[in-house]
């Protein structure tokens, strides 16, 4: 029996060992690692002698084993996540030699005692010892050369006293916009609960709200009644206090869609009908209009309570494909008027519908402007027979609105394609991927600022602004504005020139293997004295996996890949792109504390995988644009991007087993002080309770650093709060430490909390809907905290 096991062994062993001679010894040719060789060589004659029932094929994998362990420090030092691919089947190996049965199959029924001299075990353990304290002294030497983390370029900062600025002061009782006040600071200054009471926190209420999957609605609360969408263009009216329904609407004419929020708009010179309203756009690229008590259709906006948002959006063709255009976030309302932008399908083919931002009266529902950045002298209609400008920059991300100086600050996305540029017109580079401030009157351009120039990343400007007042090195108090960006940059602008508050540098960007037709910008915008959430560069000792095999794996896709850092542009090679499309900053944005001037963000690092393909090879595998309602015509992953020299193939940069190629953490929490610029703490987000691999996920919460989505809500108290993590936790922090003061599990990963009062009692509201993007579980369920009384 214990000869068997022993042959077994041997022969999984050898296995291991060829796949590391053959692949490993690949890797060393393309300029990487030579362990995986070198102890493949010893793993096979540790198997062969082990097969033969010799003695020496122990100690010579004892060896191996001393050399992994020196190897695996040497990289990672004693990093837990990274060193359990390294260690984890080659200690589990060494340790089946030790057990009974192996020592019984080579040393015979007397044992190993008998048979192995006199201190043989200190031996080993006195070899384990130097392995280990080898492999950390190598490491202490190798890591002064390892890339720099950008997220401590500018130092660490202690928690800041009050600058002398105040909040926005709309939120409090109510929670009225997107990010709370017009402004998008989601801080509430309600302080009931804090950093002395948060521990007696407790569920208030929790309903099922619409259907599965994700809704990643965040709610307004006015007066008594909270007011959402979910992903199917269902719109709610519940009770702030107890959660029970009030009214639903469905608009969903059986097409859903990502919807993020509602706008709510409140007419002083009406009475009756619609005098309150929730205004939202659709799956079907509609804007309409409920009647916040009751529930029904506002006769009197639009076509009865409808506005069709395809009036003038033909595509090149003259086509308008069921779809393409939809409305995700909530309408921005200011002086009087709803301001909408639009997703558009990625990808698809140059000449998509245009990305025009446009206002409509919040009464009546009639177009006031519209901002096609193609024919920016003509904000009305199109003339008949013609269509807004195509393919232009569009606006998915929330918006954020000044009423004192009447603008409203929208982030732009890619001219589509995402991946080729080279038939962008003027006005796609000027407003690609840029912070635009229109005149909420007219919507004429005030100003503009490009957070990445000539985007062939996808990385568009994803997150909502953020406004508040800081002081400058005078000490006078600017009105600013917060940008963070996919690119891991958070820019800091004074909203009312554009100008930078703190400075921004021009970085010279890598330029090899960009195809023949494309014109890559020189230079990036780089916000040095902030903290950058982009990553460090990728070295091949980043590379991870469950086992040494997928890991392997991805160390030679690294190897054959063009990676010169960020910003490697895409070529008809595979490049690897930090951060990935997903970005380090998506559309959750960030939370502040204004009177204290910090800033509360949650940031994701992932990388992708990407290759331009040629028209031609496109072509031969039948690649073309998806159909109407997303029908996939797509093979493999590739977008088409037709009408331009190539199609794409981006991916997401995973293992054969679905998980990242690169290491753990894959996202942070941070607070960064605002006056300085300075860190003012940072640490892995999200633990690893359900994650995993091929549907085996962990149960036990093991800080990892998670995949994270949803927003965040900052207390008067002293709080930030998050719930947008994979494993579905919403999380209390110390805004000046980040300890984690409170946590509680929710049935899926959250949007932004908000924060109000009823009946003099604060709440906290959570919808936890999931979130497809970092494959978070869904749920239904919309939950309510508050203290006990």
């Amino acid at each position: 029996m214990e000869k068997g096991l022993m042959w077994l062994f041997s022969v999984v062993l050898g296995i291991m060992a060829l796949i590391f001679i053959g692949a490993g010894g690949y890797l060393a040719t393309l300029g990487g690692s030579f362990y995986y060789l070198v102890s493949g060589i010893l793993f096979l004659i540790a198997a062969i002698l082990l097969f033969r029932g010799r003695r020496l094929g122990a100690w010579v994998f004892g060896a191996s084993l001393a050399l992994t362990i020196i190897w695996a420090l040497f990289e990672v030092g004693f990093d837990g996540w990274a060193l359990m691919p390294r260690l984890m089947i080659p200690v589990a190996f060494g340790i089946w030699l030790l057990l009974p049965w192996s020592q019984h199959a080579l040393h015979g029924k007397l044992g190993i005692a008998s048979r192995i001299p006199a201190g043989a075990t200190g031996l080993i353990a006195a070899t384990a010892l130097v392995s280990v304290g080898l492999g950390a002294g190598l490491y202490a030497l190798n890591a002064p050369t390892l890339p720099e983390d950008p997220r401590f370029q500018t130092g660490f900062g202690t928690y800041p006293a009050a600058n002398g600025a105040a909040p926005a002061g709309q939120t409090g009782a109510d929670w009225p916009h997107f990010g709370g006040d017009q402004g998008g600071q989601r801080y509430s200054p309600l302080d009931q609960i804090n950093l002395d009471t948060i521990k007696n926190l407790e569920v208030a209420w929790e309903v099922n709200v619409g259907r599965i999957p994700a809704n990643n609605s965040v709610p307004l609360k006015i007066d008594d009644t909270l007011y959402m969408c979910n992903g199917f263009s269902q719109l709610f009216a519940l009770d702030a206090k107890t959660g029970a329904e009030k009214w639903t609407y469905d608009a969903s004419e059986g097409h859903g869609s990502t919807c993020r929020g509602v706008a709510f708009h409140k007419d002083p010179g009406i009475t009756g009908e619609c005098a309150e309203r929730v205004i939202a756009g659709t799956g079907t690229a509609k804007l309409v209009a409920i009647d916040a008590k009751t529930g029904q259709l506002c006769s009197t906006f639009g076509e009865g309570g409808l506005v069709d948002l395809t009036v003038g959006m033909e595509d090149h063709e003259g086509k308008i494909i069921g779809g393409y255009y939809k409305v995700t976030s909530a309408p921005t309302y200011v002086r009087g008027k709803v301001v909408v932008g639009g997703w558009v399908t990625d990808g698809q083919y140059w000449g998509e519908t245009s990305g025009v931002i446009r206002a409509f009266d919040a009464t009546t529902g009639e177009l006031s402007w519209a901002w096609d950045m193609g024919r920016p002298d003509e904000p009305g209609l199109p003339p008949n027979g013609e269509s807004y400008t195509v393919a232009t920059p569009n606006s998915w991300a929330p918006a954020v609105a000044d009423e004192q100086l009447g603008l409203v600050y929208l982030p732009t996305g890619n001219a589509t394609p995402d991946y080729f540029g080279g038939q962008r017109r003027d006005f796609d580079d000027k407003y690609n991927s840029s912070v635009v401030a229109l005149n909420a009157e007219t919507g004429r351009v005030s100003w503009s600022f490009q957070t990445k120039h000539h985007d062939i990343w996808d990385h568009d400007v994803a997150s909502p602004p953020t406004l508040l007042e800081l002081p400058d090195a005078t000490g006078t108090m600017r009105k600013a504005l917060i940008q963070p960006t996919k690119a891991g940059e958070v820019f800091v602008l004074d909203r009312v020139t554009g100008e930078p508050i703190f400075p921004v540098t021009e970085v010279a960007m890598p330029q090899d293997g960009v195809v023949p037709e494309e014109r890559n910008s020189a230079t990036q915008p780089f916000s040095n004295a902030l903290p950058s959430f982009r990553g460090a560069d990728l070295t091949e000792y980043d590379m991870w996996g469950t086992t040494p095999f997928d890991q392997l794996y991805c160390r030679i896709q690294f190897r054959q890949a063009r990676y010169e850092g960020t910003n490697t542009p895409p070529g008809l090679t595979p490049s690897i792109q930090t951060p990935s499309s997903f970005g380090a900053i998506n559309w959750g944005g960030v939370s502040v504390d204004p009177t204290n001037g910090v800033m509360m963000v949650n940031s994701n690092r992932f990388a992708s995988y990407t290759r331009l393909v040629s028209r031609e090879e496109a072509n031969g595998l039948g690649i073309e644009p998806q159909g109407e309602w997303g029908d996939p015509r797509e093979v493999g992953g590739l977008v088409a991007q037709k009408n331009v020299p190539y199609a794409a193939f981006p991916q997401f940069w995973l293992t054969p087993l679905n998980i990242p190629c690169i290491d753990p953490p894959y996202s942070y929490m941070s607070a960064v002080d605002l006056n300085t610029g300075k860190l003012l703490w940072s640490q892995p987000y999200g633990s690893s309770k359900g994650s995993g691999a091929l549907g085996i996920t962990v149960p036990w919460e093991l800080p990892m650093g998670t995949p994270t989505h949803g927003g965040s809500l900052v207390l008067a108290g002293g709080i930030g709060l998050n719930a947008g993590a994979k494993d579905s936790i919403l999380r209390a922090f110390n805004l000046a430490t980040g300890e984690v003061v409170w946590q509680y599990e929710l049935p899926a990963a959250g949007g932004a909390p908000i924060s109000y009062t009823i009946d003099d009692e604060q709440y906290i509201v959570v919808v936890a809907g999931g979130q497809g993007a970092i494959q978070s579980r869904y749920s239904t369920k919309v939950v309510a905290f508050k203290l006990p009384r």
